[in-house]
C-alpha cells in the first residue's frame, strides 16, 4: 500500500517514515513526503494513496487549507502539536488524531485502527458487490411468457404463474386466476429461465411458484407430498422427487 506524509519538519517526517518502514501491521510499498500545502494540493490532484499522515501547521499555511482546494478520499491520521483542531479535522476522513510528541505504540495503535476499519469497509464493499451481482442475475431471468389464446397473443407475468406442467411433449402454464395455456417449451429448458428464488422443479412433471404451495406433507423421509392452490387438471398426488427433497426443504427455508 502507498502512504503520504504531509509534514514540513524533517525530523518529524523522518521519525514517521522510520516507524512505517519497520512496523508489520500493514505492508507499505511506497512513502511520499509532502512538505507544504502547495505541494500536497499538486500531489493529490494527480495521485491517490491508501493512507495519509498529516500535520496541521505547515510552512505555507494549515493543512486544512488543502481541503478547500481539493478532496482527499484517503483516510487520514493527523499528527500535530496542537489539540485545538481535533473537532475540526473529523469533518474529513479522519482515522485518528495524535498529539506530538507521541510514542511509537500510539502510532502503531492508530495504524491498527486504520487496518480494522479498512477490513470492515472491504467486507461491506464485498457484500455490496455480491448483492449487485445477485440483482444482475435476477434481471437475467425471464419475466414474461408469450402464449397463444385463440386469435390473441397473451403475455403472462412470471408472478401470475402458479405452475408449469409437462404432459407428454406439451408444456402448460397454469395461472393464479385459474386459466391454463399451452406454452412452446419443455419443462427441462424452462426451469433455467425462471428465477429460483420463486420457482422450484419438484419432479419431472411440475414446476411450482412458491405462492402456489399451500401445504407440505411429510409421509416419510423419502416421501414428501405438496398441496397446491393451482387449478391443475390432475387429481394424482404431487410428490417431490426423492433426490430433490433436501433441496426443496432448503428452498422453503430461505
Amino acid at each position: 500500500m502507498q502512504v503520504a506524509i504531509v509534514e514540513d519538519e524533517h525530523l518529524a517526517s523522518g521519525y514517521l517514515k522510520s516507524i512505517l518502514e519497520k512496523q508489520d501491521v500493514i505492508a507499505v510499498s511506497k512513502i511520499t513526503i509532502l512538505k507544504s500545502v502547495k505541494e500536497a494540493v499538486a500531489f493529490f490532484k494527480e495521485h491517490t494513496v491508501d493512507l495519509v499522515f498529516m500535520d496541521i501547521h505547515l510552512g505555507d499555511g494549515k493543512s486544512l487549507d488543502i481541503f478547500e482546494e481539493i478532496s482527499i478520499p484517503s483516510p487520514i491520521i493527523f499528527v500535530t502539536a496542537y489539540d485545538a483542531y481535533a473537532i475540526q479535522v473529523f469533518k474529513h476522513f479522519t482515522i485518528d488524531y495524535l498529539l506530538k510528541p507521541f510514542e511509537e505504540q500510539e502510532l502503531l495503535a492508530a495504524i491498527s485502527k486504520y487496518k480494522k476499519m479498512k477490513s470492515a469497509f472491504d467486507l461491506n464493499q464485498t457484500v455490496q458487490s455480491l448483492a449487485t451481482i445477485e440483482n444482475k442475475n435476477a434481471d437475467s431471468y425471464q419475466k414474461r411468457f408469450l402464449v397463444n389464446h385463440g386469435y390473441k397473443f397473451i403475455s403472462i407475468n412470471d408472478s401470475d404463474i402458479d405452475c408449469f406442467m409437462g404432459s407428454g411433449k406439451h408444456l402448460f402454464i397454469y395461472t393464479s386466476n385459474g386459466n391454463s395455456y399451452l406454452y412452446s417449451d419443455t419443462i427441462k429448458d424452462v426451469i433455467n429461465k425462471l428465477n429460483p428464488e420463486f420457482f422450484f422443479k419438484v419432479n419431472r412433471k411440475y414446476i411450482f411458484h412458491i405462492s402456489a404451495i399451500k401445504e407440505v406433507i411429510r409421509h416419510s423421509s423419502q416421501k414428501v407430498e405438496i398441496k397446491v392452490t393451482a387449478a391443475i387438471n390432475d387429481s394424482s398426488p404431487i410428490l417431490v422427487s426423492k433426490h430433490e427433497i433436501a433441496n426443496f426443504k432448503k428452498w422453503l427455508d430461505r
